[in-house]
């Protein structure tokens, strides 16, 4: 099983580390139902990568008997896995799981996560640099799930990182974007892709900060906890895709007044008085 396999044909594909992906949605595996539904999810939401943990595994096992049948699923599906270190509290957590899982998986993407406090999961900043660093040295692709602290993601971008991912809200609080102004300001002084994981709770998340800039969104129990997981994740999948073309696009400037949308040159002056 291994990530290296896809191949953007649109004519603006995301790009992480040189390769190109068709989706700018990511997909966590975890907290389905049934895997039956989780493959559903997939197909309706079409991602670019499957993130899996090879530390903690949460589906339930109630219309598959096995887990080898999860991980069966996962080569069928034929999207790129995005290997975890879910779980980790310290560095050298991080690396053994890091290469158990690049063993596994046949792949050298990693998504590094390394926790700093088990209440709110946020990573711990003070060691996240240091972990990204002997990662990439070791020759992985290091996605690092991080907070939307300017400096720590700088300190990631200089030690190699070619992307990251700073989180909206904690995990798993479905709050949204909580500090608009940091995101934005990341993504104002930062060149390299971006992710926003963690957090989103409604299409609308992740709507808006494609439309900020960012260059895609990782979600899990957004969709895995929706009454109908399967259609979440096409909605997720559509305003991800809005987003990204509003942004493209161009929005206009907002204004401090009301503005006409339609000429008074040539309205008879009786429209007038």
């Amino acid at each position: 099983m291994t990530a290296e396999l896809s191949v953007a044909t649109s004519a603006d594909p995301l790009v992480l580390y040189g390769q190109t992906f068709e989706s700018r949605l990511l997909l966590g595996t975890s907290r389905y139902t049934s895997p039956r539904v989780l493959e559903a999810a997939v197909r309706e939401a079409k991602p670019a990568m499957l993130t899996a943990s090879l530390r903690r595994q949460n589906i339930s096992a109630t219309d598959a008997p096995t887990n080898n049948r999860f991980w069966e699923m996962l080569h069928e599906l034929k999207v790129p896995v995005l290997p975890n270190t879910a779980g980790c509290h310290s560095i050298q957590e991080v690396i053994t799981t890091a290469h158990m899982a690049r063993e596994v998986f046949a792949t050298s993407w990693i998504k590094l996560e390394l926790i700093g406090d088990d209440y709110t999961l946020q990573p711990d900043t003070l060691n996240l640099v240091e972990a990204a660093s002997q990662l990439i040295k070791d020759g992985f692709k290091v996605l690092p799930y991080c907070t939307e602290d300017l400096v720590v993601c700088q300190r990631l971008v200089d030690v190699g990182c070619q992307a990251i991912m700073p989180w909206a809200a904690p995990i798993g609080t479905g709050k949204g974007p909580i500090n608009a102004y940091a995101l934005r300001t990341l993504r104002e002084r930062l060149s390299v892709p971006m992710i926003v994981d963690a957090g989103l709770g409604l299409p609308s998340h992740a709507c808006q900060v494609m439309e900020w800039g960012f260059d895609g969104v990782l979600l899990n129990t957004a969709v895995a906890l929706a009454q109908d997981p399967v259609t979440m994740a096409g909605a997720f999948a559509r305003a991800t895709q809005a987003g990204r073309d509003a942004f493209r696009s161009g929005a206009m400037r907002e204004q401090q007044s009301a503005q006409p949308s339609t000429p008074v040159l040539g309205t008879p002056f009786w429209h007038q008085a």
